[in-house]
């Protein structure tokens, strides 16, 4: 662990300033991914994913955008979640994101994880055909959840349109829920628009609503949200879940997340853990994506200071 359970209440205990909101899903970290000669590392990984459940997050997220999901390929994928398990990382605290155009990869890898007994998985609409209407969006899906069949559940639809360039409708939420009532869990909204957010919570108050974006988090936890799958719970466990439970936004997080978003986001905080860890081979980033100089991650580096002990703790 980076720190002792008692240190990791302690600082949650710090920020809390009122009784905490119910929150029906938490705080999952969108985990990054390790390289170690261009090869996922799980020993690495498996021991961040047990160092985020011992420090008060429920669950953890692979294959993410955070994760580099799109850069993960399906064989590899498999291998990975399964050697997670191997090393101690129950199947049913893993959330799985599958990030994929072809139905068969997306029915592929959404079957799979949904057998190996994950929490649940964090399916993202087709990205390379655009634009992409509510109707063909809608029949994608349906045509994934039936090629799933009778194992399908616990599905987090992910809303991402800067990545993706497709949004997420409420009329395409809607449909799908009537369609298969017993198997929308959620939307994860990363679209960073509060506004955006809000009108979710407010359409659909039976499913799981989970922000993406840290500085608006503590609102949306006090509006309704669920809680959240994101990037800088990786580095500051105990912030977040403080903020998503007190209902309030933290200013710290908030200027840490504007210096993080000013540059490429992943490698940001691949740069973040591998500071917080000592550790520079959690940096190294896959490409396409670039790995940062010091130079570039300095200010965020200085922006973990007024976490104290937490942001300082070596693996």
């Amino acid at each position: 662990m980076l720190v002792s359970t008692q240190q990791s209440f302690d600082i949650v205990s710090e920020l809390f300033l009122e009784a905490p909101v119910s929150l029906s899903f938490g705080i999952s970290p969108a985990l990054i991914t390790p390289f170690l000669d261009g090869e996922v590392d799980t020993h690495r990984l498996a021991a961040h994913a047990k160092d985020c459940l011992d420090r008060g997050c429920r669950t953890v997220t692979l294959f993410g955008t955070t994760g580099e999901g799109p850069s993960v390929g399906v064989t590899e994928r498999e291998r990975v979640a399964n050697e997670m398990v191997a090393h101690g990382i129950p199947a049913e605290k893993m959330v799985e994101g599958v990030i994929a155009c072809s139905l068969e990869e997306a029915a592929s890898s959404t079957s799979q994880a949904l057998r190996r007994g994950a929490h649940a998985v964090l399916l993202a609409p087709p990205f390379y055909f655009r634009p992409a209407l509510d109707d063909a969006i809608f029949d994608w899906y349906s045509a994934v959840f039936e090629a799933v069949g009778n194992n399908l559940r616990d599905i987090i639809l992910y809303h991402i349109p800067g990545m993706t360039g497709v949004s997420l409708s409420h009329t395409v939420v809607s449909r799908l829920m009537e369609r298969y009532p017993n198997a929308i869990r959620g939307v994860k909204d990363s679209e960073g628009n509060p506004e955006s957010t809000f009108a979710l919570i407010n359409a659909f108050p039976n499913i799981d609503i989970l922000v993406g974006d840290e500085r608006y988090l503590g609102r949306a936890c006090a509006a309704g949200a669920a809680g959240s799958i994101c990037g800088v719970a990786n580095v500051l466990p105990e912030a977040i879940i403080a903020l998503a439970e007190n209902g309030r936004d933290d200013p710290r997080i908030v200027e840490l997340v504007q210096e993080i978003v000013s540059h490429p986001v992943v490698p940001m905080v691949k740069a973040l853990v591998a500071h917080v860890r000592q550790d520079p081979t959690w940096a190294v980033a896959r490409p396409p994506l670039p790995t940062l100089d010091r130079q570039s991650t300095a200010r965020a580096i200085a922006l973990l200071e007024p976490f104290g002990r937490a942001a300082k703790a070596v693996a």
